[in-house]
């Protein structure tokens, strides 16, 4: 019963992990690349590098939050998996068993309406950079 669950969580792990790594590949490669750090342009790079780095370096202190947010919840919910020997009947183990399903779904949307956020968040910020670089 529970080899569903751990199985579904698995994959959905693995699929954030892999959403994750395309994220990042996406945004290093709007790191601009310059032949070299020297003209009147150096500064203003110097200056996109830097809030670029600010911006990168915050997305990762949110992904990590949201990551330890997701970890905990799961660990309640095994938890609460765990306490289903308490139950006197079928009609209750389905009841208890179904709420902890969405539970488990409700944590995992989160988890992933979080990381869309920070990647919409991101991204608005790097138009911003590119846009005030330009300037």
């Amino acid at each position: 019963m529970f080899d569903n669950v751990f199985e579904s969580l698995r994959k959905a792990t693995e699929e954030t992990v892999h959403l994750q790594q395309e994220m990042l590949k996406k945004w290093v490669s709007f790191w601009p690349e310059f032949p070299s750090a020297s003209g009147p342009w150096a500064g203003q790079v110097q200056q996109f590098q830097k809030k670029w780095a600010e911006t990168v370096n915050d997305l990762l202190k949110r992904q990590r939050e949201t990551a330890e947010a997701q970890f905990e919840a799961g660990l309640k919910n095994i938890d609460k998996a765990f306490r289903l020997y308490d139950v006197k009947n079928a009609e209750e183990l389905r009841t208890k068993t179904s709420e902890l399903w969405q539970q488990c779904f409700n944590s995992l949307r989160q988890a992933f309406e979080a990381q869309l956020r920070d990647c919409q968040t991101a991204m608005v910020k790097c138009v911003e950079l590119m846009t005030k670089t330009a300037a």
